[in-house]
């Protein structure tokens, strides 16, 4: 699947302070000519909250896939978790985590992929303590299936999750805690759900652009959220040509994109339905412990 180059997270106020002052600062931007670059981010809050995460957006670039690395490097044991990982660059991912002294604890994924084959399995198979986290709706294999409102807790921070669905049945957007001692501003990851100046397509997985339209309205495109990276909540509110349409309009450019069908979509999904081990032959699938 063709993905724009988009840093797929939101940044969202925090209730008390001032929507003007809150963005995100690039401290080395990416690229998709950095395909194994780290790219380093830091809020403008000064707060000791802000300073307990560290956060690294990694990029893989044959599928021009961004995966997250969060940690909470406050609390003794360093616990950390990576937000779609992708399998060919599992070793970049460990070598990083094991450099920056953390403790991986999760690897997750917004959703069943289609353009890549996830890394969670490989993850678990070189750390046996980590476990692997995908909604419930999506209805694939992982030690934890989430559902809307449940909060993924790493050290002393958490993600909260929320239903996002509609480019995949099983969408979620992960979303940085709210409360004082959580790190401001807040940060969604959506996924697909929400693209600059775009979305993910729904024709395939269990889509729908009805779905889509409600999911990106409700819990993503709201007054109250602020700056991305590259855009703006505020950007894509005004100037998305697919979301700033009501959504009978909207629903007619989906179904009118005539997209190519995805080159991975055959490899890509049977194997991360099961955590991406499918291809293990010395584990058949149905033993597969994810």
């Amino acid at each position: 699947m063709l993905r724009i180059s988009l840093l797929r997270f939101l940044s969202l106020p925090s209730r008390s302070s001032s929507s003007s002052s809150l963005f995100f600062n690039p401290v080395s931007p990416c690229s998709h000519s950095q395909s194994m670059a780290t790219c380093a981010y830091t809020t403008s809050s000064d707060s000791a909250s802000s300073a307990k995460l560290l956060f690294r957006q990694l990029f893989e670039k044959e599928s021009s896939t961004y995966t997250y690395l969060l940690a909470d490097v406050a609390h003794p044991d360093r616990p950390a978790l990576l937000i779609d990982p992708v399998d060919k660059m599992v070793d970049r991912d460990i070598s990083l985590v094991k450099e920056l002294g953390l403790k991986l604890i999760y690897a997750m994924n917004t959703h069943v992929h289609a353009d890549h084959v996830t890394g969670t399995g490989l993850i678990k198979t070189k750390l046996p303590g980590v476990k692997s986290i995908i909604s419930k709706a999506s209805n694939s294999k992982a030690d934890r299936l989430i559902e809307a409102g449940e909060k993924i807790h790493f050290g002393d921070l958490f993600l909260e999750v929320r239903a996002t669905p509609g480019h995949t049945l099983g969408c979620v957007t992960y979303v940085t805690g709210d409360g004082p001692n959580q790190p401001q501003p807040r940060m969604a990851f959506t996924g697909d759900a929400l693209l600059i100046r775009g979305c993910g397509r729904t024709d395939f997985q269990g889509g729908s652009s009805h779905q889509l339209y409600k999911s990106v309205h409700s819990q993503l495109l709201m007054p109250h959220l602020l700056e991305m990276q590259v855009s703006t909540v505020g950007e894509e509110m005004l100037y998305n040509p697919r979301l700033t349409k009501d959504e009978e309009t909207f629903q007619n450019i989906m179904e009118n994109l005539k997209l190519s069908y995805p080159k991975m979509i055959d490899i890509a999904v049977p194997a991360n339905m099961v955590c991406g081990l499918q291809d293990l032959s010395e584990r058949p699938v149905e033993s597969v412990s994810n």
